[in-house]
């Protein structure tokens, strides 16, 4: 079919589409609402060399152009021809790769020029066909959490410093492009441009950098840095206020660009382009935590204080993972006697309302590979899975007999595949599951290292957890670092120490984030050190089927019961330790 042919009476015959399309509205206005059939969205398909489709919600699509008439179209178009269209090559690959241009429309090489085509999809804010989400981003052993958009823009044109000084941004030709088509071209020193390939491991070796990637180009070796306070790894990330966030548009003849932009634009179910490379649908959060035991001052000050009271300060931001899992060492028990402050025996149980304290934090996967959950003997332990399987919780690293506390726990959330599998390192008194026992499960490393190496290769991104030895150093030891490193060369995605008492050293170690102790989250040795009173909770993030990055949140005691986050100063200090150990 002819070119002007199929746009004239495309235009002319969409008499019905103009309420449809002037119902769409720009960025930050209100959408009206849309009376009739609801649309129906392209299903998920992963962004690979096959064509992946993303519809916008209402609120973040652009206006339609008004519709062209017939004359307007007759008198721009070769009727023998289909319509010349100049790609930008320094558009980002996955647009590129991910574009679905109708057989009407013909791709000039990008050797052609821009002059050569009718039209052009490039860096812009005309006719807006996607927005394409970058961040800010600096090596993961990087202090700094953020900077304002102003200082950024300023670090740009030349008019202020990063945080550390007189510092280039390091970008690839691509993302040059993108942001000096939004924010004029940058200032002599002010960037430098390397191969995307290079990025990271220049970023690393000139510490302390920073970098601006596409979002699809993350990986947990990168710390993101929040601008305005914004960050595309958290739940409450607005993609409308963020200002890494830069339009591509179609732009070229005017009557024809609308023509084409009323049929293949962000609104229309065949959109040219992806919207945008940041979906909500498509993210997966986990709020990691270290040792949760509600007993001895712990306990006593939830009765005093209310037994909700040790969430006050981090309970919101736990309960707004996808995900949240909590390594609780200690089983509810009809029978436990109310807490003593000053115990001194180390056998433990909770009273079973304190489980409220569970279900504020919005616990999802409780992980039972403890020293302790067998003290109260069995009958305790049994209750104790009745009570989060009434709750809908999973758990793993320990369960009703050996065959059930040795599984791995299969979760899909977004389309990302995540197992969790676990198991205490000690063994002996401290992992009793046996046939025909409940308990912790002790650690078998070739069972281990075979289901991971299994659940990897049927598309699991596995989360590996151990109850290991306690040792009270920021340092990792050599017996942790031998086992945690086999979890990880055997596929593990993150490997996870719910032992330590403080916070422990990190490493990265085949393709793998190990984090040997993440400190207390709910435990009462307060009084012991400045780092029992530390500690972390890892914000693991998941996107489209990998693991993408790790937002470490570092949280301090004010009491026996209750953590809440650090200042700035408190995270330096706490930093300044954990990093160091970790040969950073």
């Amino acid at each position: 079919m002819r070119l002007n042919r199929f746009l004239i009476g495309a235009i002319l015959l969409c008499t019905g589409c103009a309420p449809i399309l002037q119902q769409l509205t720009l960025p930050g206005q209100q959408a009206q609402p849309i009376t009739g059939q609801a649309p129906t969205l392209t299903p998920f398909r992963p962004l690979a060399a096959e064509t992946a489709i993303s519809v916008l919600p209402a609120t973040e699509l652009p206006a339609a152009p008004s519709e062209p008439t017939a004359t307007q179209l007759a008198a721009t178009v070769d009727p023998a021809a289909p319509l010349p269209v100049w790609v930008d090559p320094l558009l980002p690959e996955i647009f590129r790769a991910n574009l679905t241009l109708p057989p009407e429309l013909a791709v000039l090489p990008a050797e052609a020029g821009r002059e050569a085509g009718i039209l052009g999809l490039e860096p812009g804010n005309d006719r807006l066909v996607s927005r394409w989400i970058y961040a800010l981003v600096a090596p993961f052993p990087t202090q700094v959490e953020g900077v304002s958009s102003e200082t950024l823009r300023n670090v740009w044109t030349g008019a202020g410093q990063s945080p550390w000084g007189n510092l280039a941004l390091l970008v690839d030709p691509s993302t040059h492009n993108m942001f000096s088509a939004a924010w004029g071209p940058p200032a002599e020193q002010a960037i430098r441009i390397l191969a995307s390939a290079e990025l990271l491991g220049e970023a690393w070796k000139e510490r302390p950098s920073w970098a601006i990637v596409p979002f699809e180009a993350l990986e947990p070796r990168w710390k993101v840095l929040k601008v305005d306070g914004q960050s595309p790894l958290r739940p409450d990330f607005d993609l409308n206020a963020y200002p890494l966030a830069l339009p591509v548009s179609l732009h070229g003849e005017a009557s024809l660009a609308d023509a084409i932009y009323a049929l293949y634009g962000p609104q229309s179910i065949t959109p040219l382009a992806l919207a945008v490379n940041w979906r909500a649908d498509r993210l997966t959060t986990l709020a990691m935590t270290g040792v949760t035991a509600l007993v001895r001052a712990t306990a006593f000050a939830m009765e005093r204080q209310g037994i909700k009271y040790p969430a006050r300060d981090i309970g919101p931001l736990l309960s707004s993972a996808s995900l949240t899992h909590i390594s609780n060492e200690i089983p509810f028990a009809r029978n436990c006697p109310f807490p003593d402050p000053v115990q001194s025996g180390l056998r433990f149980c909770s009273d079973p309302r304190y489980i409220a304290l569970l279900e504020e934090v919005g616990t999802d996967i409780v992980e039972l590979t403890g020293d302790h959950f067998q003290d109260w003997g069995a009958e305790a332990m049994l209750l104790t899975l009745d009570l989060y399987r009434e709750r809908g919780w999973a758990y793993y690293g320990g369960g009703e007999n050996l065959e059930d506390a040795r599984k791995p726990y299969l979760v899909e959330h977004n389309g990302n595949r995540l197992a969790f599998i676990g198991c205490n390192g000690k063994g002996g008194s401290y992992a009793q599951a046996g046939p025909d026992r409940p308990g912790a499960v002790t650690c078998d490393f070739g069972y281990l290292t075979a289901e991971i190496a299994r659940l990897r290769a049927e598309g699991y991104l596995p989360v590996a957890t151990f109850q290991h030895f306690e040792y009270y150093t920021y340092k990792a030891q050599p017996d942790q670092i031998k086992d945690f490193r086999a979890l990880a060369e055997a596929g593990a995605v993150i490997v996870s120490g719910s032992q330590a008492h403080q916070p422990q050293a990190m490493a990265f170690e085949a393709g793998a984030f190990i984090h040997y102790g993440l400190g207390n989250l709910f435990f009462d040795q307060y009084d012991i050190s400045l780092a029992t009173r530390q500690g972390f909770i890892d914000w693991h993030v998941f996107y489209d089927g990998r693991y993408i990055s790790t937002e470490l949140v570092p949280i301090l005691f004010v009491d026996y019961a209750r953590p809440r986050f650090m200042n700035e100063d408190e995270k330096q200090q706490l930093y300044n330790a954990v990093f160091s150990a970790s040969g950073w």
